[in-house]
């Protein structure tokens, strides 16, 4: 799946192009601009650096639309709604993982502690090495101008649920 991240000028809602392998193109609208990384990067950098198979973008790959994506192009698979909402529901406690593991490598990475119980599942080696990959990435982030773009092809990655 092909993702551009826009470094926008200031801290306004980020709206981020994303075309799926089966061609069907949408935008997603979420939170972050400015030097702040975008939440849905964070979210891709995470769950790629810990092999997250069924977190915001495995989901996305698998066809599932959030409420904040819009259609942009592409034909979409037949059924594609009521497959979207099963797969929200079967996914709806690993949705839940990948935030709090996204949540947490972020803190991780600005140097806030993180209480072990919250991410326990996740030996502490691989959160302080995404924590680490998060911070370069920021580096990388607030070395762009305004309007520049951060293009990356997303796989599902080999790993955890």
């Amino acid at each position: 799946m092909r993702v551009v991240f826009e470094r926008m000028a200031d801290r306004r809602p980020v709206v981020t192009p994303l075309t799926r392998d089966d061609g069907v193109a949408f935008t997603l609208r979420g939170a972050g601009g400015g030097e702040d990384l975008p939440h849905d990067l964070v979210h891709l950098l995470v769950e790629t650096e810990l092999g997250v198979r069924d977190g915001i973008w495995g989901c996305i790959a698998d066809g599932v639309v959030w409420g904040s994506m819009t259609h942009v192009s592409g034909r979409q698979p037949p059924q594609a709604r009521p497959r979207s909402e099963r797969l929200k529901k079967e996914r709806r406690d690993a949705i839940g993982r990948a935030e709090t593991l996204a949540d947490a490598v972020a803190r991780l990475s600005r140097g806030e502690a993180v209480p072990a119980q919250q991410v326990a599942w996740v030996p502490a080696a691989e959160l302080h090495r995404a924590a680490a990959a998060l911070r370069e990435a920021r580096s990388r982030w607030r070395a762009l101008r305004p309007g520049e773009t951060w293009d990356l092809e997303w796989r599902h990655p080999r790993g955890r649920s």
